[in-house]
């Protein structure tokens, strides 16, 4: 495919753009600057952050909340946050609200325990991104609606939701759901119903993979692009951030450098390589502020400005990587997480701990709990004493299921099968599901070492909120649940997991 001009992104762009792609490619930074450049165009511009751990105040410079706030000397550029955990206050007042005075105040405080787990959380964000994405009328003062989504597995699963809930209440017979009463679900149908027309309306929406000519990031790409053509979102754009080329052909680490990236554009998967693509060169400075990120499509290099200042002979107390595992392997046993923002390491960081561990004879666990599971690529290959695996969530949704079924079966009618596997096609159920899995990874560190490779930091407080939420619901019923799940909260906050967590925390500083 023709590699198009980079000005030309912006230019002809539809009035929906969303930025999708691995952690750490440049999302967020390319996001910001086509919306700077499109407002300097003169278009009214409102940017949209769909990641629970946004940076967009940092990139943007100006301090953004759930509501459009305007981006100082950007005029015409509007930005804001979906806050989960404020759209899920909002949400639960708007479906609990019509019941206070009315119904006894127990009654109140079980609704609103029953809302407060992770199925509502992340509801309730995606209600605010349905209505930004197709309600008209929320938008009608914007020419261009951007959305910096949060890294690729987080995002595919709330582009999926418009379709899962659509067809959850279109099929659903009892008129509830793990959320409770359906009637304010579908309330939203229609809403649900145009954000999945928006979605697949080539003329109105263009998804943006971004990536970076590394394997794994256009890898990652490939894989959002199939998945997105499967709900039909055939209106895709391929955007290569941080093309290198070496100035000096003497300088053997910039050759090596650049030939690490021809090659892995010349093995780019073909289906790939047929998207129209606009490449972003390396900058030599960092896109921050409104006037270094104008330059980015097509605008005059800013000058370069002193942005560092000679070390004024700070002691470093951090540990390095040999140390931290000495300490780690003090231990015997336990869960290492690594976690952080997208493209930070964190998957290189887990892999080297599961390996060097592994290599002093200890019977180690590596396992991901991010959709795009990357770590057994790291990894390469086998390794005595290692195993590799990752938290699939179809994989588990479909054994949790089924688990479900095979327990309550004899118990039931054919009704009242016909009912649970209805409730099982809940879009929560996957939620449930990959919670369940987490907490059984989890619950092997007992006996031995498990090293807990995270999704990027929002997706992974998220999954820890759940703990918590899942925690506060067995303290208060008497569920069936596996112990696992029930010990799970209990193994996470333990004094050895909190010096874990230091540990990790300072091997953080060093990198950083």
């Amino acid at each position: 495919m023709k590699t198009e001009n980079i000005s030309s992104l912006v230019e002809h762009a539809t009035r929906i753009l969303c930025f999708t792609g691995k952690g750490g490619v440049g999302k967020t930074s390319l996001a910001c600057a086509a919306a700077v450049s499109m407002a300097q165009m003169g278009k009214k511009v409102l940017l949209v952050s769909t990641d629970p751990a946004s940076n967009l105040d940092e990139v943007l410079g100006v301090r953004l909340s759930g509501s459009p706030t305007a981006v100082p000397g950007a005029d015409g550029l509007w930005a804001l946050n979906i806050d989960p955990e404020a759209a899920a206050k909002t949400y639960r007042e708007r479906v609990i609200g019509p019941y206070r005075g009315v119904l006894p105040e127990a009654a109140i405080t079980s609704m609103e325990e029953q809302l407060s787990g992770a199925c509502t959380v992340e509801i309730a964000a995606f209600d605010e991104f349905t209505k930004l994405l197709g309600d008209a009328h929320a938008t009608s003062g914007f020419d261009h609606i951007i959305f910096d989504t949060a890294p690729t597995g987080h995002t595919l699963r709330l582009l999926k939701l418009p379709a899962a809930w659509t067809g959850f209440i279109a099929e659903n017979t009892t008129g509830t759901s793990c959320l409770g009463p359906l009637s304010g679900l579908e309330t939203q149908k229609s809403l649900y119903d145009s954000s999945m027309h928006t979605l697949t309306d080539a003329a109105t929406t263009t998804l943006i993979l971004v990536s970076r000519p590394e394997r794994s990031a256009l890898a990652e790409a490939n894989r959002s692009r199939a998945e997105l053509a499967e709900m039909g979102v055939a209106n895709q754009h391929l955007l290569l951030n941080g093309i290198f080329v070496a100035q000096d052909r003497g300088d053997a680490a910039a050759c090596a450098m650049e030939g690490r990236g021809r090659e892995a554009l010349a093995g780019m998967p073909a289906a790939l390589a047929e998207l129209p693509r606009t490449e972003v060169p390396l900058l030599p400075y960092a896109p921050m502020g409104v006037e270094y990120l104008r330059s980015v499509f097509g605008g005059v290099s800013p000058v370069r400005k002193a942005e560092y200042k000679e070390s004024s002979g700070t002691t470093d107390s951090s540990l390095s990587l040999s140390t931290l595992i000495d300490k780690l392997e003090q231990m015997g046993h336990g869960v290492v997480m690594t976690m952080g923002k997208g493209g930070v390491g964190k998957t290189t960081v887990a892999a080297a701990i599961a390996i060097e561990l592994a290599h002093r004879g200890h019977r180690v666990h590596l396992s991901t709990t991010d959709p795009a599971a990357h770590v057994a690529a790291t990894v390469g290959g086998s390794v005595p004493n290692l195993s590799v695996s990752r938290i699939d969530p179809a994989t588990e949704t479909q054994q949790y299921s089924a688990a479900v079924l095979a327990k309550s079966a004899p118990q039931l009618d054919t009704q009242g099968i016909a009912l649970l596997e209805e409730d099982l096609r809940s879009p929560c159920t996957e939620e449930i599901a990959v919670f369940s899995a987490f907490a059984r990874t989890v619950a092997e560190g007992e006996h031995a070492f498990v090293v807990l490779d995270t999704a990027p930091t929002g997706h992974t407080i998220l999954l820890l909120d759940a703990a918590e939420a899942y925690h506060r619901d067995v303290a208060r019923t008497t569920s069936d649940l596996p112990e696992s799940v029930r010990q799970l909260l209990p193994r996470l906050t333990a004094s050895p997991g909190r010096r874990r967590r230091a540990l990790l925390k300072s091997w953080n500083s060093l990198r950083g």
